[in-house]
């Protein structure tokens, strides 16, 4: 099933794309505040509307869990809060015993709305409470990574691989927050904050050697997960609810620091 199940996350990546590259730095488009805060552009709507429609047609019966209309309906694992991640490490996806399609049609809108081109569609398939496939599609980067579980991970067509870096001290990270850049930066050799989606898929590249977030909601982790975790990596959250992934050699002492924080 993972040929199919991946063939039809690509076909809804190139919807989402030829959406959001037709908005992306439009003099028209619309930003509007969510009541967390957050923006949303009509682009962001616009392509979740026609991802759901779109897997209504093509996989009846199977749910979408999106960022902008949440649930379709289908029931929710023990998770906890709708959208979180599960407090504890391991997979992004919730105990639970139906099929979904997990979906952020632009993460990083602040960027898009913005005119920066590090924003990407992040579409999952969840298959009895685990990640079956994802596909992270960027295309103003001209980018996509994609991984299906036991099939190995790829970033336009070629496949990849996290680093074998060993040492904190000669580790390359990414941190999403300045306080945990400054918790790590004395042990490592180049700590940078590179964002959303993009400090991810560069350590399931093998650019980075970690990566440390805020606390996720599913649909911003579940398919930057899987590609790492078919490249090889690891990912988990730290005690103080900070995301990580990493090569998976250095996901301990990454963890250990930031518990130390």
């Amino acid at each position: 099933m993972a040929g199919a199940d991946l063939d039809f996350a690509h076909e809804l990546a190139d919807l989402a794309d030829s959406i959001s590259s037709a908005r992306f730095r439009s003099h028209d488009l619309r930003v509007e505040t969510k009541p967390d805060l957050t923006p949303v552009t009509d682009a962001d709507t616009a392509i979740e509307r026609a991802l759901r429609e779109r897997i209504a047609r093509g996989r009846p019966g199977e749910g979408v869990y999106g960022e902008e209309e949440g649930d379709d309906g289908a029931p929710r694992g023990a998770s906890g809060g709708p959208g979180l991640r599960p407090g504890g490490g391991g997979s992004a996806a919730a105990a639970s015993s139906h099929v979904r399609w997990i979906v952020d049609p632009i993460d990083g809108t602040r960027n898009f709305s913005r005119g920066v081109p590090v924003w990407a569609t992040l579409i999952a398939l969840e298959r009895e409470g685990e990640l079956a496939a994802g596909v992270v599609s960027a295309p103003a980067l001209g980018r996509r990574w994609w991984a299906a579980r036991g099939e190995g991970a790829f970033a336009d067509g070629s496949r990849i691989r996290v680093s074998p870096v060993a040492t904190l001290a000669d580790a390359s990270v990414s941190c999403s927050l300045g306080r945990d850049g400054a918790l790590l930066e004395p042990h490592v050799w180049h700590a940078r904050n590179f964002g959303d989606f993009w400090q991810h898929v560069l350590v399931a590249e093998g650019a980075l050697d970690a990566a440390v977030d805020t606390q996720l909601a599913l649909w911003d982790s579940a398919a930057v997960e899987i590609v790492v975790l078919e490249a090889g990596g690891c990912a988990g959250v730290a005690a103080g609810g900070q995301y990580v992934t990493s090569n998976g050699v250095l996901q301990d002492a990454v963890l250990a620091l930031l518990g130390d924080g």
